[in-house]
């Protein structure tokens, strides 16, 4: 017994769309035993907006909503259960249980853990009777002692952490909700804070946290119309909280830019105390899975003193920042190499530094070297075989850099000079390092 997700839904007659969603949550990993219990006859979990709709015309609900509807009107669908199938783009979800009680209509999906076609009867579905008890015991949370409006939007944003503990994973354990709240707030109350063992001191002065995000693009670009390009992003969110206190509670919230493409393969350092399950679930393993989650990624966490990795990720972005074209000729002791940069149109033209490091390995110090480049400034470290191509904070307003140049290498010393097996002869590769800014909130 489980339910795919719940709704929270404030009618508001007059209004355009008659009602908003006050509180949704969906669990990631009930629908993937959704998708496979019900097979061929699997409708997925709609957004916010489209099942608003749907649910309200099923209800009746929408202002100007007076003319007969014989799917939904007619006296064989005569409703007197509180189950509904809601019609979403062209397909039907089954069933949705929902009620309206003080102007709240509260809804969910219960998990249906055989094929919908033919329908069960509902005596089969076990989760209906939990998502009935599940949205009572909201209700009895919600209206017990609430005398305003402000009262109830206290405990609406009190629900997320709620229902960690009652509902984990969309499985009901405690339908009592109060009870819950008492628990947490006995445990913040009367367990009183201790030194833990991990933590071997308290920091003193002012409060700061300080982050940096890393991504490394891993890309294979080959110009040829014939071979698709290949890359992978990798990330990193390192973080450094100088907080007092022995336990210091922060809520880390990442936020993607516009059109950015949703993190996947999240890992969390132990020090995270809670998570929302979607965004564990999101895998760039399955190419069929669509769960993908597009945040805001909230990680509460209680900080170490040092400085730790707060998670690593992976992201399926459409395509590089940077795209490049890397030629290189050996002529006997030199290297006649030809490079092209151009930085992608979705990118943000403005740095706080962007370099190329150009390396040569298995091969000798470099003795000489000609060179013309387009853009930027270009350093020789001589007996390290390397090129490091300066592009400064900004590309042209051609979004294009090119350099072009000979390289000439002495003896080689395998003692001193850069060694690496998979780059022999002309197969070598180009490293592009810059910084910019990122949208973090921290709270």
């Amino acid at each position: 017994m489980a339910q795919r997700a719940v709704w929270l839904i404030s009618h508001e007659p007059g209004t355009p769309l008659c009602g908003t969603v006050r509180f949704s949550r969906r669990y990631p990993t009930v629908e993937k035993r959704a998708r496979v219990f019900n097979g061929a006859s699997y409708v997925p979990i709609p957004e916010d907006g489209p099942f608003l709709k749907a649910l309200l015309f099923e209800l009746r609900l929408l202002d100007d909503d007076k003319d007969f509807v014989e799917s939904r009107d007619s006296c064989s669908r005569i409703n007197k259960t509180s189950i509904y199938g809601l019609l979403i783009g062209g397909e039907e979800l089954w069933p949705v249980v929902a009620f309206l009680k003080n102007d709240i209509i509260y809804a969910c999906v219960p998990l249906v853990e055989q094929t919908l076609s033919p329908r069960p009867p509902l005596i089969s579905v076990s989760g209906v009777s939990q998502g009935f008890e599940f949205l009572f015991g909201i209700q009895d949370f919600l209206y017990s002692g609430q005398k305003n409006d402000s009262e109830l939007n206290t405990k609406l944003s009190q629900l997320p952490d709620l229902l960690l503990q009652a509902c984990p994973f969309g499985t009901l354990l405690d339908a009592n909700l109060k009870n819950s709240l008492d628990n947490t707030n006995f445990a913040s109350v009367t367990q009183p804070q201790k030194q833990p063992a991990w933590k071997t001191g308290t920091y003193k002065g002012k409060p700061q946290v300080s982050i940096s995000i890393t991504e490394k693009v891993k890309s294979m670009q080959y110009d040829k119309q014939g071979i698709a390009d290949t890359w992978q992003v990798v990330g990193t969110v390192t973080c450094k909280c100088d907080l007092e206190g022995i336990m210091p509670n922060v809520t880390i919230s990442l936020n993607l830019p516009t059109n950015g493409s949703p993190l996947q393969d999240i890992l969390v350092h132990p020090c995270v105390t809670s998570l929302d399950s979607a965004i564990l679930t999101s895998s760039s393993i399955d190419a069929m899975d669509d769960s993908a989650f597009s945040g805001p990624y909230k990680f509460p966490l209680t900080p170490p003193l040092e400085s730790f990795n707060l998670c690593y990720y992976t992201s399926q972005v459409p395509v590089p920042p940077i795209l490049g074209f890397y030629q290189m000729k050996e002529e006997e002791v030199q290297l006649r190499i030809t490079i092209n940069l151009k930085l992608h149109e979705s990118v943000k033209n403005n740095f706080e530094f962007c370099e190329a490091h150009i390396p040569f390995y298995n091969r000798g110090p470099i003795t000489h070297l000609e060179y013309k480049t387009s853009f930027g400034q270009l350093e020789v470290f001589r007996e390290k075989s390397l090129l490091i191509w300066i592009i400064g904070q900004k590309f042209p307003k051609s979004m294009e850099i090119s350099l072009s140049g000979t390289v000439t290498f002495g003896a080689k010393s395998h003692e001193k000079q850069p060694f690496d097996p998979i780059c022999i002869g002309e197969t070598a590769y180009l490293k592009i390092f810059f910084t910019g800014h990122v949208n973090v909130i921290v709270t």
